[in-house]
């Protein structure tokens, strides 16, 4: 065993949300935490969200916003530190906000607003952070061979740069290549390391090794709040609509959201599809309501009946208010009825105009898939919950091991759900670590 080994109360792996969060709860206890990231810069996550203004939290958080295979897991800590407590804390940092749909709450200026707020917190209390930093090993101690209580020892090394590495490799001595190495030992070790979303931000499944390393089990994970895909003649359509945004109610066999949609040169996007994504599985069939303010079908046959030299798309714009827009409608024409798109009403028959309204009302739809871990805002799925201590975080079946953020089997709904996810059991954790 390493006896130069630098002790820390706390050592929290990941310098995101959940972690930061926990860091500072804990520091304000007095314990002396350490944060280590393999990124070159803190809070990445939380700098790109919301369009680089940070979906903080929302007014209105309660159970059914979340999904887990634990559907009970997430309510404790959620209780225990509600978003007005956050709120109450960009308040008091000065941080200007504001409301959008749905209770969703953003910055008005920047992200960076919110990692400095944390950052500075940390700051406050004593807590260290450390970016660029490798975790190598994680061993636990049998017996502790000082006066602290140290559980677990960390074998770290500096993660080199593109250029670090460069110049490690053109070097003549064989210690070159040698990354500086640290060890670290600690009482609480809290698994902080996010899921597998946006890799260019530097996401790794290195937290659900370290889980399976303790005996947990994972929960299979999947992309999720990410847009969904399309090939064949559907995704040649939707590509041609690129740029559309229009409200609709999407749905599945499970849940439906009244929501936007957007078309995109890749395929469907929008808080609806987004917001689908979560309770979606490959090779399921979606349900787009285009017009969710109409029947479609009882529009078409009281109109047969009133005007029926009309033609559909004529009814369809008018009695609309051209919800639909024109570029909209007339794809919809040459995918949906482009053989009787000059036939008035009069000549068409009830069946064809139910079938037309059913298809409006209710396009069906299967995606190939969704745009992966590339885009997706969050990771469904993950260390399993069963294992894990609702009220500390803390593993059941390794003293002193915790996990937190959006590493558990939690996924929040989008509109600030996963922050708030993130904020309240990083606090649950650093309350006791």
């Amino acid at each position: 065993m390493n006896n130069s080994s630098t002790y820390y109360d706390v050592i929290i792996i990941g310098a995101g949300a959940s972690g930061l969060y926990c860091a500072l709860t804990a520091g304000r206890r007095g314990r002396r935490v350490l944060v280590l990231d393999h990124a070159n810069k803190v809070g990445k996550k939380i700098l790109m969200s919301g369009g680089g203004r940070c979906n903080f939290t929302n007014y209105f958080v309660e159970p059914e916003h979340f999904i887990s295979s634990n559907s009970h897991f997430f309510k404790s800590a959620l209780s225990r530190y509600p978003s007005w407590e956050f709120i109450a804390m960009v308040e008091q940092h000065n941080i200007a906000y504001h409301e959008r749909d749905n209770g969703q709450l953003f910055c008005d200026d920047s992200a960076k607003d919110i990692v400095t707020m944390l950052l500075d917190e940390c700051a406050a209390v004593g807590v260290q952070v450390r970016i660029n930093t490798q975790i190598d090993k994680v061993e636990t101690i049998e017996a502790p061979a000082d006066k602290h209580n140290a559980r677990f020892q960390l074998l770290t090394s500096k993660k080199l740069s593109k250029k670090d590495k460069q110049a490690a490799l053109s070097a003549t001595e064989a210690n070159a290549a040698k990354p500086s190495q640290a060890s670290y030992r600690c009482e609480s070790l809290v698994v902080a390391t996010g899921g597998l979303s946006i890799p260019t931000l530097g996401a790794s499944g290195f937290g659900y090794e370290l889980a399976q390393q303790f005996g947990h089990t994972l929960i299979a994970t999947d992309a999720s709040l990410v847009p969904f895909t399309f090939t064949d003649k559907t995704g040649e359509l939707i590509r041609a609509l690129a740029g559309i945004s229009l409200p609709v109610i999407a749905s599945n066999e499970r849940i439906s959201f009244k929501l936007p949609l957007l078309f995109t040169h890749r395929g469907l996007s929008g808080p609806s599809m987004l917001q689908l994504s979560n309770y979606w599985h490959t090779g399921e069939t979606i349900t787009i309501d285009l017009l969710p303010e109409t029947d479609v079908t009882e529009l078409l046959l009281a109109r047969k009946k009133s005007h029926p030299k009309q033609l559909i798309r004529t009814v369809l714009a008018e009695s609309t208010d051209n919800v639909l827009p024109k570029k909209l409608l007339a794809a919809l024409q040459s995918h949906l009825w482009e053989d009787i798109k000059d036939t008035e009403l009069a000549n068409i028959k009830d069946e064809r105009l139910i079938e037309l309204g059913a298809t409006l009302n209710g396009w069906q739809l299967k995606p190939s898939g969704t745009e992966g871990y590339r885009t997706a805002e969050v990771t469904r799925g993950g260390v399993k919950t069963n294992d894990i201590s609702s009220k500390t975080m803390q593993s059941n079946l390794q003293d002193g091991l915790y996990f937190i953020g959006e590493v558990l089997d939690v996924t929040g709904w989008l509109g600030g759900y996963n922050f708030q996810w993130a904020w309240a059991s990083g606090f649950v954790c650093g309350e006791v670590v």
